[in-house]
């Protein structure tokens, strides 16, 4: 089980360094995380997504951490069918 997390702070994206030219891979900074959570999971690519994080309260979540997060049931938008 995994600790609360508020979905309506604000949230950051910083992209990988290796991907950080891409016009969807740049810093990003979001209203809310879950925002921020969708746009990385269902806008960006998983190969881009290696060596980015969110940050959120200052703290950082990458790869795992942020599939978990989409993947909780407290995750509060409606999730869109993500090819596998």
């Amino acid at each position: 089980m995994m600790a609360y997390f508020d979905y309506e702070v604000s949230a950051e994206v910083y992209p990988s360094r290796r991907y950080a030219k891409t016009s969807k891979q740049r810093y990003r900074r979001f209203g809310n995380a879950a925002e921020a959570i969708q746009f990385m999971i269902e806008i960006v690519s998983s190969p881009s997504l290696a060596g980015s994080f969110l940050e959120v309260d200052e703290r950082r979540y990458e790869g795992e951490a942020i599939r978990a997060l989409y993947d909780a049931d407290e995750y509060p938008l409606l999730r869109r069918k993500i090819a596998a």
